[in-house]
C-alpha cells in the first residue's frame, strides 16, 4: 500500500466525504471510492474504505436514532441484504463497469424526469412492497459491487417526499445494514493487511469529523434546498458513473 502524500491526501478526503454523507449530505460518500481509486486499484479502495463506512454508520445511527420510516425499513433492509447476497454470488462474472453504467444511466433518466416535472405538484408516492423490493435489492447489489447503492435507493425514496430528517435517518439505517452485511464477503474476497488496518484506524477520526460536520450542515439547510441538492448530487454521481464506465470499456 502506498504511503506517498497524494495517497494520504486522497484517503483523508475520501474518509471525510464518507463522514459528510453519513452526517446528512447523501451521495457525497459515493465520490470517496473513485477519488481514492486515483491512487490505488478500485476494489482495493472499496475494501479499504468499507470499515470507514461502517464506523460512520454507527455515528450516523446515533445522530438520527429518532428519525426514520419504519415501513421503508421493513421493506428496504431485507431487500438490500438480498442484493448484497446476489452481488457476492455474481461478483466474479459481472464487470464493475457494466454495473456502474447501468446505475448511472438509470440515475440520469430519473434526474432528468424529475427536473422535467419540476413545478408540477405531484402527491407523495407511498412506500410499496414491489418497488421497494426491486430498488432495495438493486441498492444492495450495486453497493456491494461498486459502493454505488445511492441512485437505486434515491429513485425509490425521493418520490415519497419524506421530511429531510426522516429521509436521512432511513437512508442511514438501510445502508448501515447493507454495509455491515458486506464486511465478511469483502474480507473473504480481499482481506485487509495489518498496514491497511492501521491506515483505517487513522481515517476513523476524519470520518467522525465529517459526520458531525454533515449533521451541523443539515440543521441549517432548508428542506427545499436539501432536496434540490440531493437531486443535483444524484445527477452528478450518475454522470460520473457513466463516464468512468465508458472510459473503462474503451480502455481509456
Amino acid at each position: 500500500m502506498p504511503q506517498d502524500g497524494l495517497f494520504l491526501l486522497a484517503a483523508g478526503v475520501a474518509a471525510f466525504l464518507v463522514g459528510l454523507s453519513k452526517g446528512g449530505l447523501p451521495l457525497i460518500g459515493m465520490l470517496s471510492v473513485p477519488l481514492l481509486a486515483l491512487t490505488i486499484p478500485a476494489f482495493q479502495a472499496a475494501t479499504l474504505l468499507l470499515p470507514v463506512f461502517v464506523f460512520a454508520d454507527v455515528i450516523s445511527i446515533w445522530l438520527y436514532r429518532r428519525h426514520f420510516s419504519r415501513r421503508n425499513l421493513a421493506i428496504l433492509v431485507p431487500a438490500g441484504l438480498l442484493g448484497v447476497l446476489i452481488g457476492f454470488m455474481t461478483v466474479a462474472v459481472i464487470p464493475d463497469a457494466a454495473v456502474a453504467l447501468l446505475v448511472g444511466a438509470v440515475g440520469l433518466v430519473f434526474s432528468m424526469n424529475a427536473w422535467r416535472k419540476r413545478g408540477v405538484q405531484l402527491p407523495p408516492r407511498p412506500a410499496d412492497v414491489p418497488r421497494g423490493l426491486l430498488w432495495g435489492a438493486a441498492a444492495g447489489f450495486t453497493s456491494f459491487l461498486s459502493h454505488a447503492g445511492g441512485p437505486p435507493y434515491q429513485i425509490y425514496v425521493l418520490p415519497q417526499k419524506l421530511d429531510k430528517l426522516t429521509f436521512v435517518g432511513t437512508t442511514t439505517i438501510v445502508f448501515a445494514a447493507i454495509n455491515a452485511a458486506k464486511v465478511v464477503p469483502f474480507q473473504v474476497l480481499s482481506p485487509l493487511t495489518g498496514d491497511q488496518w492501521r491506515m483505517v484506524a487513522g481515517l476513523l477520526p476524519v470520518a467522525a469529523l465529517g459526520a458531525l460536520t454533515g449533521r451541523r450542515a443539515l440543521n441549517v439547510i432548508p428542506e427545499r434546498t436539501f432536496y434540490a441538492l440531493v437531486e443535483a448530487g444524484l445527477f452528478i454521481v450518475s454522470l460520473m458513473l457513466c463516464y468512468t464506465a465508458i472510459r473503462e470499456f474503451s480502455g481509456g
